[in-house]
């Protein structure tokens, strides 16, 4: 899918250590090849779908996921960001976060996140999440192609 057409490029938008080495080792065990890179705040997230700095020779993510409570700048304010900007607003977001607020949950499907999914607590029921993830959205949907370094 990617453009060396082995690998799924995913952008992980996670300030906590310990829930970004989960999520990447889920993708890492996981039926699909993914390039999971990691960002730690909504600034990071922003720069690097923007391709500044640091980020400048990053390619474009097929699939974003996006925790909520973050420092700097919150994954509610990167998902209005995204769904402004038409150069990022086809990509896919899932909200990725602990918070089973239902304010949070309106306010993200209102913004344009594809999916919101409650982070469990327990190891085992994290990874079958995860594999349901891997199975829709690498299986069952369609993911946008970027075959240009936009």
């Amino acid at each position: 899918m990617s453009g060396d057409g082995s690998s799924i490029r995913v952008l992980l938008v996670e300030d906590n250590p310990g829930d970004a080495r989960l999520t990447q080792e889920a993708f890492r065990v996981g039926r699909y090849p993914c390039l999971v890179d990691h960002v730690t705040n909504g600034e990071e997230a922003l720069a690097y779908l923007r391709r500044e700095g640091v980020y400048a020779d990053r390619r474009r993510p097929h699939l974003i996921l996006l925790d909520l409570n973050m420092p700097r700048m919150d994954g509610r304010e990167v998902l209005t960001e995204i769904a402004r900007d038409k150069r990022f607003s086809e990509i896919p977001v899932i909200a990725l976060t602990t918070s089973s607020s239902p304010e949070d949950i309106e306010a993200c499907y209102r913004n344009g996140v594809n999916a919101y999914v409650v982070k469990p607590p327990e190891f085992t029921v994290f990874m079958e999440k995860m594999r349901s993830l891997e199975s829709f959205w690498f299986e069952t949907a369609a993911l946008p192609e970027f075959r240009l370094l936009l």
